[in-house]
C-alpha cells in the first residue's frame, strides 16, 4: 500500500501547484492496490484451487488494469522538475525495448502465454514444490497482467503509436485465449494436481467469468478513448467547416 500512499501524495501536489488531476484517478489507484496486496496475503473463500484462481484474478488482472487505468507513468512525469531524472525516465519509456514489449500483442503473448504454461505444464506441480519458483511466479503474473493492461489501454506517454483497432483486436484475442484456457481447467486441472472435482469446477467458473469482467473494464476504457477521439475530430471538422471559404 506504500504506492497508493505515494500516489496520493504526488497527485496532491500537482493539485497545490494549479494542476488539475482527476479524483478519480486516486481511487483507482488505490483500488488497485487493494486488489493486488488482497490478492498475495488476503484471505480469499473456497477450495485451494478456487482460492489460487481468486488470487490470480486479484493479482493478474484486475490489480494491473486499475493500475493502468491511474495513469501512473503520467503522473510522474507531471511531479518531476526537468533534469536528468526525467529525461532518464523519459528515455526509458521512448526505448525500443519498452517499444516491443507495449506492443500489445506481444504483451499479451507474455500474458496469456505465460498462463498457459503455468496451468498446462508440469510448472504449477514445480512451483509448489520450490518456495522462490513461486514467488517468481507471482511477480511474473503482475508484471506481466501489469503490461497487458498497459499496452492494451494506452493512456502513458510510451513509445509508438497503437491504433485502436489494434488494440481492441488484440483485448479479444487474449481474452478468447483465457476463455478457452478456463474451460480446459474445468475439464481437468494442471498436470501433477488432483484437485477435488467441485473445486476444480469452481475454480474455472471464476477464472472465466473474473475474467471476462476485467475484460470489459478494458474495454470500457477503449470505448471511452474512441469517444473522445471522435469528439476531437468532429470538433475540428466543425471548426473548418465554420471558416469562410474565401478566409481558408
Amino acid at each position: 500500500m506504500c504506492a497508493a500512499v505515494v500516489y496520493t501524495v504526488g497527485a496532491a501536489r500537482l493539485r497545490r501547484r494549479g494542476d488539475a488531476w482527476p479524483w478519480r484517478r486516486d481511487c483507482v489507484f488505490a483500488a488497485g492496490c487493494a486488489a493486488v496486496v488482497w490478492g498475495l496475503a488476503g484471505p480469499v473463500p473456497g477450495g485451494p484451487f478456487t482460492a489460487h484462481t481468486g488470487r490470480h484474478l486479484l493479482t493478474a488482472m484486475a490489480g494491473p488494469a486499475l493500475l493502468a487505468a491511474a495513469r501512473p507513468l503520467t503522473l510522474v512525469l507531471r511531479l518531476l522538475p526537468p533534469g536528468r531524472p526525467r529525461r532518464g525516465l523519459l528515455r526509458v519509456a521512448h526505448s525500443p525495448a519498452a517499444g516491443g514489449l507495449l506492443f500489445p500483442p506481444v504483451a499479451a503473448a507474455v500474458d496469456v502465454g505465460g498462463l498457459w504454461l503455468l496451468y498446462r505444464t508440469d510448472l504449477w506441480e514445480a512451483a509448489h514444490r520450490h518456495a522462490l519458483l513461486g514467488g517468481l511466479l507471482e511477480l511474473h503474473m503482475l508484471l506481466a497482467g501489469l503490461l497487458f493492461a498497459m499496452a492494451v489501454c494506452r493512456l502513458d506517454p510510451v513509445r509508438g503509436r497503437c491504433g485502436l483497432p489494434l488494440r481492441a483486436v488484440t483485448l479479444l484475442a487474449a481474452g478468447a485465449a483465457h476463455a478457452v484456457l478456463a474451460k480446459s481447467l474445468y475439464l481437468s486441472g494442471p498436470p501433477g494436481t488432483a484437485f477435488a472435482a467441485a473445486d476444480l469446477r469452481a475454480g474455472a467458473q471464476l477464472m472465466y467469468y473474473g475474467g471476462d469482467a476485467v475484460e470489459v473494464f478494458l474495454a470500457l476504457v477503449l470505448a471511452v478513448q474512441w469517444y473522445a477521439a471522435t469528439g476531437r475530430r468532429r470538433a475540428r471538422q466543425a471548426a473548418r467547416d465554420a471558416v469562410p471559404a474565401g478566409a481558408r
